[in-house]
Order: C-alpha cells, then structure tokens, then sequence
C-alpha cells in the first residue's frame, strides 16, 4: 500500500520532532524542582545561607529549590545521601569546611571525597575566630599569645576545623594552647561568658550574636586581613604570626559525574543571585566574603585544603577516629 505523500511527510516530521525531543530537553534545565542537601541541622549558618540561595535560584528558573537537612556524623550522613544520587543536577550538596577535614580525621568514610562529587563552587568563605570574655584581661591578641608561651591557656574547640585551628596557632606561634572539646559551639560561648574557660575557637556565625550582646570579644581572626564586623580584632599575622589562616567556607557539590552545562549553568545563575543586595548584605552580615570560584579552582582549593590539615594534624600527632 502506497501512503500518500501528505501523510508520508507528516509521518517524517513527527519522527523528527520524537528524535530531537530528548536533544531539546536537555537544554531545559531545570525542568523540575532542585534539592540541596544540607546534611546539618536546621537554623545553622549553612542552613540559612542554603535556603536564601535556593529561594534566589528558584525565583530565576521558575522552579523550586528545596533543602534537605540531612545530618548526623559531622555532614557524612547528607553527603554520603547525595554521592549515592543520580548526576543530573537535580540533588546537590551545600557543605562548610569540613567536608575537606573529615577524610583527615575519619578511619572510614562511605566515600571518597575527592572522586564521589562533582565540585561546583565555593560560594562563600568565612574566617575563624578566636574569642574571649568582654572583661578578659587580654587587651589584643598579642598579649593573648604572648601570655600563652608562658602558660598553658584552655581553649575550646567543638569540631574538627575548631581544634585543628588551636593545634595550628599552637605550631605556627609556639604558644601552649590546651585543646578542650565540647560538642557544640554555644556551649563553648556559655563557659566563656561564665568565666570557665578563656579562650574558644569558634565560627562567625556562633559568635557573633554575643559579640553584639556586648558579652564577648573576638580577640583574633584566622585570616589574612581584619573583618570589618570585627575592626579592633587582629589577625594572628599582625600578632606576629604567619600562616594561621583557617578559613570555613560553605561550598556547592553534585554527585560525580555531573554534566559540565548544568554545572556551568549553576556557576552563572549563582552570580546572578549572590549579586542581589538582599542577598549579599545577608552573607556580609555573617562575615562572609562572596568568592564564587570556578569548579577548577574549587577543585584544587578541596585538595590543597586537606593535605593543609593533614599536616597540622600529623604535626600534632592526631590520627584518624
């Protein structure tokens, strides 16, 4: 039977369109709501910064972004939860600092973090700080560390980028500097106020609301130049220290093998929204310093983060848990 050539050529047409459809959708992304996996507990600095992007993002695909708090075992719990996720760009992973320190103070992990993501972009870095009582007898962080070569000092520290900080300062100022471990940051800041421990290692985040309640001081900040949230705090550099930079950043992965135009799609439209004001005063009120590095560069920063840490730890004789 001979078709006619009408329907012969609407025949062609339509199995044109069947086979291009796949090719066309692919440059339709997202098609579909976003999750990002925040594997901390809600109302945490990672959790906010998570949700104000993701609400800037959803705004400019016209689709919804999510969080996921997923935590438990300092962001391993969340983050083995998304390397295990398919690579389309559709589950993503917003983590600080230790994503890069765990495999250093960890025996086991359930992946390997340099090949189980796809390195998207370091959004944001923030320094961290060292902090003491309003009436501490310190007036500057030199005195803080001169004191401390003569003496041991209690600081507190309550994860791994925390003590690894102190054990930095420590190696970097021969100053004696006791690590005391708590399971949270405001604990530490409790003792500290209470006048039972003098010095704590802590994030921004985590200090700042006393600093402005007038009950705490931050005395020194790990990093190359003074916070303007901070103006009368030094740098461990300016102290006389050099090399003390311990920077906790908040950073955005895919699982493995994500594809380099949704990755490069997300660095773009990430830009976009950072540059609202809204957004950047939010990020800036926390100390935060927008960076927004390319996958590349995120890539070598993660790995040059790690060997950094496992020096410090190696240095001070700390294995893997």
């Amino acid at each position: 039977m001979t078709l006619p050539l009408s329907f012969s050529r609407r025949a062609l047409c339509l199995a044109a369109l069947v086979a291009a459809a796949p090719a066309f959708a692919q440059h339709k992304w997202p098609a579909r709501p976003v999750t990002v996996v925040v594997p901390y507990a809600p109302g945490g600095g990672t959790d906010v910064v998570a949700r104000s992007i993701g609400q800037g993002l959803s705004e400019l695909w016209g689709e919804q972004v999510l969080v996921d708090n997923r935590s438990g075992a300092n962001g391993v719990v969340g983050s083995s939860y998304v390397a295990r996720g398919a690579a389309d760009g559709y589950t993503l992973l917003m983590v600080v600092g230790s994503h890069a320190i765990n495999p250093v103070l960890m025996k086991q992990l359930p992946y390997d973090t340099s090949k189980a993501f796809t390195p998207i972009t370091r959004i944001a870095v923030s320094p961290m700080v060292m902090v003491v009582a309003a009436d501490a007898p310190w007036k500057n962080l030199a005195e803080l560390l001169q004191a401390a070569r003569k003496q041991e000092i209690a600081a507190g520290y309550s994860e791994g980028q925390t003590r690894l900080t102190g054990e930095l300062v420590n190696q970097a100022g021969n100053v004696k500097l006791l690590g005391v471990p708590y399971k949270g940051g405001a604990p530490i800041m409790t003792d500290v106020m209470g006048g039972h421990l003098p010095v704590g290692i802590t994030s921004v985040l985590t200090a700042l609301p006393h600093v402005k309640g007038g009950k705490l001081r931050v005395i020194g900040v790990a990093a190359d130049e003074r916070m303007p949230i901070f103006p009368d705090a030094q740098t461990f550099h300016e102290a006389g220290l050099k090399g003390v930079e311990s920077l906790n950043w908040y950073g955005l992965f895919g699982p493995a093998g994500m594809p380099a135009a949704v990755v490069e799609q997300i660095n773009r439209d990430l830009r976009t929204v950072t540059s609202e004001p809204k957004l950047a005063r939010l990020l800036v009120d926390q100390g935060a310093k927008v960076v927004l590095t390319p996958p590349d560069e995120f890539a070598r920063f993660l790995a040059a983060d790690t060997a950094k840490w496992r020096q410090v730890a190696a240095r001070a004789g700390i294995q893997p848990e």
